[in-house]
């Protein structure tokens, strides 16, 4: 048996649990916070979430996680048959992760954690994530998924990514950039927030939050 380990508020571990549900993998779940515990430090070296116990030894980094998820169970595959169209699609996530959620997570203790962000890192975010958004509308399909007529691992990035940006833009700099460059992503989110495996991690999401919100004000 799978455990995945993390804790529903972070967007990384959701991603791979939605593909393990998606994928009808059976797992359980651990809650385990960020930490530089030395403890921590044996299973995830970065002492980050997420991070994936197998019957071979532990996992980490959340694109690690869902490669050997697809690579141990085949059944359900959430990536494209054909070798390009695997390749497109890990672009795609890519993409999203590395110019879209890593300059826009700069934003999120300002946006979300009432901490404050410098006018400098504003204007350098600002500037990626319009470099970024560039990117994701050239290589996005939204046919009706991401990637494509199938729903990939694609869609279980953007599903937990896109909507956070969106959400640290308008709080920051008072507009939506998801909304204004990447149109195309509001009526496809939705659409994926209506498969129930999405409904579930949603469900979870909120009552991760709702705790971590009540354990931060006493």
């Amino acid at each position: 048996m799978l455990k995945l380990c993390g804790f529903s508020v972070s967007n990384y571990y959701n991603k791979v649990k939605l593909a393990l549900l998606e994928k009808a993998v059976q797992f359980d779940e651990e809650t385990v916070f960020t930490s530089q515990d030395e403890t921590m430090r044996k299973d995830s070296p970065m002492g980050k979430v997420p991070f994936l116990r197998t019957r071979l030894g532990v996992l980490t980094e959340s694109q690690v996680l869902v490669e050997y998820i697809e690579d141990v169970y085949p059944d359900h595959p959430l990536y494209p048959t054909e070798a390009f169209a695997r390749a497109k699609c890990r672009e795609l996530i890519e993409h999203i992760e590395l110019h879209l959620e890593l300059p826009a997570r700069r934003l999120y203790p300002e946006a979300f954690f009432g901490g404050s962000t410098s006018d400098e890192t504003k204007k350098e975010v600002d500037k990626l994530l319009t470099k970024g958004l560039r990117s994701v509308a050239q290589l996005a399909r939204f046919d009706p998924f991401i990637a494509g007529k199938e729903f990939t691992h694609a869609d279980c990035a953007a599903w937990v990514h896109l909507p956070l940006v969106s959400q640290a833009t308008k709080k920051i700099y008072g507009r939506d950039f998801i909304s204004e460059m990447l149109p195309a992503a509001k009526p496809y989110l939705k659409m994926i927030a209506e498969r129930p495996h999405a409904q579930r991690v949603n469900a979870d999401r909120i009552v991760a939050f709702e705790a971590f919100q009540a354990k931060m004000k006493k």
